[in-house]
């Protein structure tokens, strides 16, 4: 971008963005600007003032009302690079008539893979064989793994990403049930037995893994109460919200036993800071948040981003389904693009 440019701006809070939503966005006239990797406010706050962007792409950080109030009046719109909005402040958004949108959807089948492999990792107790391995022992006949095959799967939330693991887990030969307050109808739209309370759902689930938003009625949903309602040497699987799991109470499951495993790919604070005990807790599988960065969930989430941004700035609902969070402006007094 030279001092010469004068098309709208759209600041992404990340370090880059796939190269097919730069193009996208390129085409329909705007020019795009990235921060650092996890750029913190004031960061923010000084690519808002020299940018002054319409549109905020967000894939890293804060969007909160001192951001959005930096960026008045130009921005109109933020964009999520993803499916969950809790980086973003919704009722200040609301206040401000600002426009919020998803890319719901984009790359479920990339989180749901990963979510399979971190179950698949701990029932076949892959990283302990490993490490023995590594350590010169030959546990051929000393140490025993499980099968997923038999094993009955609970899940909590059964949107796109927990249907496809429902589908997923039942080709192992998993039984699965499913505990989703918010979906319509009283079965489920795939494979599974639907349950009508979580407290029905955990002493049954001899896997359970979480699919449901963060939300102020989802934070803290699993806690040392929950844990305990599990089987004991069950598996927890967590890719959606960190906020979601009491991670104390998770840690102290661990350590007496009561589970066995779990594989987290998302923390309450990221990055975990370095002396976080989720990076060395012997039956801890982490994963630094990247269940969605495959070159498909990566580029299906910033290209829905980016068609969300082109869509409302125009005036015009975007086309993926459930992309609207909060309708700002939308679909009046759109911008124009050079």
């Amino acid at each position: 971008m030279t001092d010469s440019d004068t098309r709208p701006n759209v600041l992404v809070s990340a370090a880059w963005l796939a190269a097919e939503a730069v193009t996208m966005l390129e085409e329909a006239g705007y020019a795009v600007r990235c921060t650092s990797g996890y750029p913190g406010e004031d960061e923010l706050l000084g690519a808002i003032r020299e940018y002054r962007p319409v549109a905020i792409l967000h894939r890293q950080g804060i969007i909160n009302g001192a951001v959005m109030d930096a960026a008045a009046p130009d921005l109109r719109l933020v964009a999520r690079h993803g499916a969950g909005i809790d980086g973003i402040d919704i009722p200040a958004a609301r206040a401000r008539g600002l426009t919020v949108t998803r890319a719901a959807g984009a790359n479920s089948r990339s989180v749901a893979e990963h979510a399979m492999a971190l179950m698949l990792t701990v029932l076949k107790d892959l990283p302990s064989v490993t490490a023995g391995m590594r350590e010169g022992l030959w546990e051929k006949t000393s140490r025993m793994t499980r099968d997923m095959d038999g094993m009955t799967l609970g899940l909590v939330g059964y949107g796109a990403i927990g249907s496809k693991v429902a589908r997923m887990a039942s080709a192992f030969g998993m039984r699965v049930l499913a505990y989703d307050p918010y979906l319509p109808g009283n079965g489920l739209p795939g494979p599974g037995e639907r349950v009508g309370s979580l407290d029905e759902l955990l002493p049954r689930s001899e896997v359970l893994s979480l699919h449901c938003p963060l939300e102020p009625e989802t934070r803290g949903l699993i806690g040392a109460r929950e844990l305990a309602l599990l089987p004991r040497g069950a598996v927890l699987v967590h890719t959606a919200r960190g906020g979601i799991v009491d991670q104390d109470a998770l840690l102290a499951a661990l350590d007496s036993g009561g589970l066995s495993w779990a594989g987290v790919d998302v923390f309450a604070k990221e990055p975990l800071e370095a002396d976080s005990p989720f990076r060395t807790h012997p039956r801890v599988v982490p994963t630094p948040h990247l269940a969605a960065n495959t070159p498909r969930g990566a580029t299906g989430m910033a290209c829905g981003a980016a068609e969300s941004i082109i869509a409302v700035l125009a005036g015009r609902l975007p086309a993926l389904e459930g992309a609207v969070v909060v309708p700002g402006g939308l679909p009046a007094d759109p911008v124009q693009a050079v």
